[in-house]
């Protein structure tokens, strides 16, 4: 069992049933009470947020979440196609809302790990960063690489990001995929400023 003072960061447990991980943490003490960990907590399988505040005589059954090695496969309108990364027969889909921001940053091919929890695969989480191509963007400017200004990029996943103006089509960068933010330029496209 966890108390109040083991929902840390990243820590899992199971609330009303299902199980959530702890995304933000602070103790709130008020004159004269009892200290209160103010939480905000995501629910593993449909991503759903939810601020929560908890008290000192509470505790909390730690979910136990199997990792499984998968591979992105597809997506066909608001699903998401996954298999076992050893058997390719293993197939399993996923919804868009369940799944997040990182979804749409990420390649067909690209392996990620699913989380299980009795037994059935709850969410699955991809890397933090990805590299991938501008497919669309308006031509860069000489003399524009210190400027704060940015525009916006189409990448080869059809998603839209803000770039700095030096980042040209045909560019490789590297992408957070959980906000969804411009990192860096990882490769010049051939013929590029």
């Amino acid at each position: 069992m966890l108390s109040y003072n083991d929902l840390k960061e990243g820590q899992m447990f199971v609330y009303e049933g299902s199980p959530y991980e702890v995304i933000s943490f602070a103790f709130l003490r008020m004159q004269q009470r009892k200290p209160v960990a103010q939480t905000q907590i995501k629910n593993l399988i449909t991503g759903k947020i939810l601020e929560r505040n908890f008290h000192m005589n509470e505790t909390f059954e730690e979910v136990e979440i199997e990792k499984q090695n998968v591979k992105y496969l597809y997506n066909s309108k608001d699903q998401y196609w996954f298999c076992d990364a050893k058997d390719p027969s293993k197939r399993f889909s996923m919804t868009e809302e369940a799944l997040g921001t990182p979804v749409h940053f990420t390649k067909a091919n690209t392996e990620a790990q699913a989380l299980k929890w009795r037994g059935d695969i709850i969410n699955v989480i991809f890397p933090i960063k990805a590299e991938l191509k501008i497919v669309e963007t308006p031509p860069g400017e000489k003399g524009n690489s210190a400027s704060n200004t940015t525009k916006t990029a189409k990448l080869e996943t059809g998603s839209e990001i803000q770039v700095p103006m030096f980042v040209n089509q045909g560019d490789i960068v590297r992408v957070n995929t959980s906000s969804g933010a411009y990192v860096e330029r990882v490769e010049k496209a051939a013929g590029g400023l």
